[in-house]
């Protein structure tokens, strides 16, 4: 399962596959990071500076966090793609074909003045996340995806 969970300025990644339960996220920020609830990371519950060092704990890669840089992720199933967007402006898109009981994704482009800052990744994952909310396969065949994903 791949989730992502976002506020203004950060977004955490959970790979689900990768976590062994080591609960340094818990312990580390317990009203952030809760198992018992649903969805079991809440951003709003605290501070992004303890959030970052709180997951740069994680000693299985599971979890993962980037910084916004001002550029908020959409999901798009109409237009069958997830879009990266800096105030209206279209700055990256990661493309599906829905299969019926699949998402292909095919393509992952980002500017190029927005490379190597996490957005590709936040775009994959969002397709990733309407997927499997869908209770869809996944099938990446655009390389980026395959690499984020595998």
């Amino acid at each position: 399962m791949h989730r992502l969970y976002e506020n203004e300025d950060i977004t955490v990644f959970w790979d689900s596959d990768k976590c062994f339960h080591a609960r340094r996220c818990i312990s580390g920020s317990p009203m952030v990071f809760n198992f018992a609830r649903k969805p079991w990371v809440d951003l709003s519950k605290g501070e992004n500076p303890n959030i970052w060092k709180t997951v740069k704990l994680c000693p299985s890669g599971a979890l993962d966090i980037v910084y916004n840089h001002g550029v908020r992720v959409e999901f798009d199933e109409e237009g069958s793609r997830s879009l990266a967007l800096l105030d209206d402006r279209i700055v990256g898109e990661c493309d599906f074909e829905d299969q019926g009981e699949a998402f292909r994704i095919y393509h992952t482009e980002v500017n190029p003045e927005f490379e190597n800052k996490g957005i590709a990744r936040r775009l994959v994952f969002k397709v990733a996340e309407a997927a499997e909310k869908r209770k869809k396969k996944l099938i990446p065949v655009c390389s980026y995806a395959a690499k984020v994903l595998g």
